[in-house]
């Protein structure tokens, strides 16, 4: 039976080899070469005997995706395209950030007036978005990805299948990549063991190493899956998606409300407070004349009241026309109403609109930008 090598955790990789003689430290050389240094053969691994590198070679596969295309924007977002085995598409992206200390200064230049609106700064790194699902069975109202309806119907990546997006961007980039947001095509938290299997081959220090702190996991709230994150203490952050503090409210736009209720997800997010034992992430879709008004941000606060939590805005991105953005002018007053209540809050990026690579539009699109 095929041994897919880049399926495997540094523990998996250890058992699976031990069969062919190999023994614990050689096993941790090979996952390091496999998931860090992205080998597909065994040549060049001379301190693997022949004999074991020729079994090895006829039983070991080195699964790709295929790269249908690449798309840049002019922000430097670049939105990927892969085709997996069966034929379906997923797409991530490739997101610029600049240098902490350029933003931070930025930052200070806006607070003192000498600056205004937004300014590039040079790209310094990368994060990368990535799927975990082809398609999502979720449906939130505003998001694309829900929309989908893949042939064959919605199903969760394997471990390898998340890893070989990480790996195909990380090769292509001109800048190190510092981050992983599990918030492209489907719910992470159904995926729940692939995973956390791939954040932490991820972050092992023999794989990738990327910081635990710097790899996000995304949910619309799948309480019991918060509530098992929360209990074994993973060093991922959590984000969690509201877009309304109000059952009756959040239903409409993120029909999970009726299998998670908005009451079992902020139980379940509190626990993850207690556990984690920072503040707590929420993202809120904001959507004109929907969630926006001072009344929405007073019930959110009151939501989040006797809890650490930060509170992320993001611009709903709904190709169907049916949602707008927020205006300047709501997004002020939601702002102020939760900093006067001592909720931080800031006001996310919506990068790569042009190619389809904002937030809640993932459908396997080909538009926009310059493809290559």
């Amino acid at each position: 039976m095929p041994v897919n090598l880049r399926d495997l955790d540094l523990a998996a990789m250890g058992a699976a080899l031990g069969g062919y003689g190999v023994d614990s430290a050689k096993a941790a050389r090979v996952f390091a070469a496999v998931q860090r240094d992205g080998v597909a053969s065994f040549d060049g691994l001379d301190w693997l005997s022949a004999t074991t590198r020729r079994a090895l070679a006829a039983d070991a596969i080195f699964p790709e995706l295929e790269i249908v295309e690449r798309r840049r924007a002019a922000d430097g977002f670049v939105k990927y395209l892969f085709r997996l085995p069966e034929g379906g598409l997923i797409e991530a992206v490739r997101i610029p950030l600049p240098d902490p200390g350029d933003a931070r200064a930025l930052k200070q230049r806006r607070r003192r007036g000498e600056a205004a609106g937004l300014v590039a700064l040079p790209t310094a790194k990368y994060t990368l978005c990535v799927s975990s699902q082809l398609g999502c069975a979720l449906a939130c109202d505003f998001c694309a990805t829900g929309r989908l309806r893949p042939a064959g119907g919605v199903r969760n990546l394997a471990v390898w299948e998340m890893l070989a997006q990480v790996r195909a961007m990380r090769a292509e980039a001109d800048h190190p990549v510092a981050g992983v947001l599990f918030l492209g095509m489907g719910e992470p938290l159904l995926n729940y063991d692939n995973v956390i299997r791939t954040a932490q081959i991820l972050s092992h220090p023999a794989g990738p190493a990327i910081a635990g702190e710097s790899i996000s996991i995304s949910t619309v709230g799948v309480a019991p899956a918060i509530r098992r994150f929360a209990a074994e203490g993973h060093r991922f952050r959590l984000i969690i998606s509201l877009a309304a503090a109000s059952s009756e409210a959040r239903l409409p736009l993120m029909p999970a409300e009726k299998r998670w209720p908005l009451a079992e997800v902020m139980t379940a997010a509190r626990e993850y407070a207690a556990s984690c034992g920072g503040r707590v992430t929420f993202a809120y879709v904001g959507i004109s004349g929907v969630n926006m008004g001072r009344e929405d941000a007073c019930r959110l606060a009151e939501l989040l009241a006797g809890l650490r939590a930060k509170v992320t805005l993001i611009d709903v991105n709904d190709d169907s026309g049916r949602y707008q953005p927020p205006k300047d002018e709501e997004v002020k007053d939601f702002r102020d109403e939760l900093l006067a209540r001592q909720i931080p809050v800031s006001r996310r990026y919506a990068g790569g609109r042009e190619i389809g690579a904002a937030c809640g539009t993932l459908a396997a699109t080909r538009a926009g930008g310059e493809a290559f």
